[in-house]
Formats: structure tokens, C-alpha cells, sequence
């Protein structure tokens, strides 16, 4: 079977070790996609959990792979989630890091198959996805979704925590904030001749673009001035994207504002920011919101 780690660090600094076990397509390949031999755990707090758990719910796979869903918060500073040393361990009997989320985990052995989200996406998608169930990799996208996956973690995302850092590096935020803004009118650009950002029908960007801007408005703008705030509001075709895939219950059925706001407020030591007040959508209100396009559904 395919198993390779390598290391990145969190937030705090700690080197959190990556195990990157694949999925193949049949059994000649170690993992391969039985029913009912997967388990995930998540935490919807975290935005590649999130990002997995409406994956999950688009590729109905509600009996084909079980999951635990884990508290914002891990259970202890450091060690991570308690419930996961059992797999971690079993995986590597002296594993260095913390019981970190998400875990795709092998019920068959008891190990860890993957912690990188990204992995786990794909495979979810590739190998478990049914006739019925919506296509969120198609392989003639595969590169639009890679290179939109780059401009959203690196352009959205990393510029966003740039630009609200506190610190006197006053000219580091403004270029941040000008690298955020000009990947959102890219992004604005793509959706006002197409419903998604890569044509007529839901795909992998798409849940991604989605869960970045969740995280645009509950997380970044707690540290952004209210001007930066109302420029990245600007941008009506990215806002009505996302109040539009929340009529979807695979993804409002996922979003547990609650405890997004409490792992923030849990891991983040920066200022607050005038911006924090300034709330570009409300997104509890799915009640008023028309249904989605047949497009956006999992078939039933």
C-alpha cells in the first residue's frame, strides 16, 4: 500500500507530521474503496475538515464511510485530540506529533490512512463517488481546480492573515491586502459568465472557494480595518455564490458557526479589529434563500 510523510508545522511552531497513505482503485493497491472500511474524524471548526464533511455529504456517503465529528477545541494544548493517539499510534508506535484532525482512518488495521485534507478530498471524490453522485474532480479540470486551489490558498487565504497581522509592518499588510483583492476580482471575473468557477456544474474549487470565504467572513475580518473589510464585500458575485451554495444542505448542514468563532478565538492572539463588526453576510439565513439548482444537489 502507498504510505509517505513529510512535515509541515502548526500554528504554535510544533512540526506536525503528515501521513499520506493513498486510495487506489482496486485491491492490488493496499487501500482500496470497500464500504464500511473507512472512519473520518473531523472537526468542523477547522477548514480542510470542513471542506472533507461536505465533500462527504455531496458524495452521499453517509454509509460508506462512517465519522466521528471531534470538539473545536482539541482536548489538551500540544497533544492534540485524545480519541485519535489510539490510530496515530497504531500507525507509528512512536509518532512525534499531536492527535491532529482530519484523520481518514482504516477500520480494517486501526492506522491512519491520511491527515492531509487535500489527499483525502481527492480520493473521496475519485474512488468513492457513485453513477449518481455529482463529478467534484473531472478529470478534463484537473489543472483549473489545482491552479484555483493555489490562487485560494495562497492569494485568499495566506494574504488574508497577512494583511490583518498585528505589527507595525504597515507597507507588508497593504501589499497583502492588494494581493487579496486582486484574487477576489479573478475570482469575481470567473464567476460572471458561469454559475461555478469552472463551468456548469459543481466541482471540488467550488466547495473550496466556499469554505474560504466562510472563513473570509467569520475568522479574517476579526483583524481587518472596516475599509478592507467593505472592499472585499465588493465583490457581489462571490458574496451571492456563497449565499446561494448555502441554500444546499450539504454545506449549510456542515457550517457550526459556534465553534469556528471558538477555535479562533481559542488559537488566535491577534488584535481585534474594527473590522470584526462588520459582518458582509448573515450566515444563518438559509430559511429565505431559493432552492438550489438541481446542478448543486446530491441526487437522492
Amino acid at each position: 500500500m502507498s504510505r509517505s510523510s513529510s512535515t509541515t508545522s502548526s500554528p504554535a511552531g510544533t512540526p506536525t507530521p503528515f501521513i499520506r497513505g493513498r486510495i487506489g482503485p482496486n485491491a492490488a493497491h493496499g487501500y482500496y474503496p470497500a464500504a464500511h472500511r473507512y472512519h473520518l474524524y473531523l472537526s468542523l471548526s477547522c477548514p480542510g475538515c470542513l471542506r472533507i464533511a461536505i465533500t462527504h455529504a455531496l458524495l452521499g456517503l453517509e454509509d460508506r464511510v462512517t465519522r466521528t465529528l471531534l470538539p473545536p477545541v482539541p482536548d489538551a494544548p500540544g497533544a492534540g485530540y485524545a480519541v485519535l493517539r489510539e490510530p496515530y499510534e497504531a500507525t507509528n508506535h512512536r509518532y512525534p506529533g499531536p492527535g491532529k484532525a482530519p484523520v481518514l482512518a482504516d477500520r480494517w488495521t486501526g492506522r491512519v490512512v491520511s491527515n492531509h485534507a487535500p489527499d483525502i478530498l481527492r480520493d473521496l471524490a475519485l474512488r468513492f463517488g457513485g453513477a449518481d453522485a455529482p463529478d467534484l474532480c473531472p478529470r478534463a479540470a484537473a489543472e483549473d481546480i489545482r491552479a484555483l486551489g493555489r490562487l485560494l490558498d495562497r492569494d485568499v487565504t495566506e494574504a488574508a492573515q497577512g494583511a490583518g497581522q498585528a505589527g507595525g509592518d504597515r507597507a507588508g499588510r497593504a501589499d497583502a491586502l492588494t494581493i487579496l483583492l486582486g484574487a477576489l476580482g479573478t475570482l469575481e471575473e470567473r464567476l460572471a459568465s458561469r454559475p461555478f468557477l469552472v463551468g456548469d456544474t459543481l466541482t471540488a474549487a467550488d466547495v473550496h472557494l466556499w469554505v474560504t470565504l466562510v472563513q473570509l467572513d467569520t475568522v479574517h475580518r476579526w483583524h481587518l480595518d472596516a475599509d478592507a473589510v467593505h472592499r472585499i464585500a465588493a465583490h457581489p458575485r462571490l458574496w451571492a455564490f456563497a449565499r446561494r451554495l448555502l441554500a444546499n444542505p450539504a454545506f449549510a448542514g456542515q457550517l457550526r458557526l459556534d465553534e469556528i468563532e471558538r477555535r479562533h478565538h481559542h488559537d488566535c492572539r491577534g488584535l481585534e479589529a474594527a473590522g470584526a463588526a462588520v459582518q458582509i453576510i448573515d450566515w444563518t439565513a438559509t430559511d429565505d434563500l431559493l432552492p438550489s439548482p438541481a446542478s448543486e444537489r446530491r441526487p437522492r
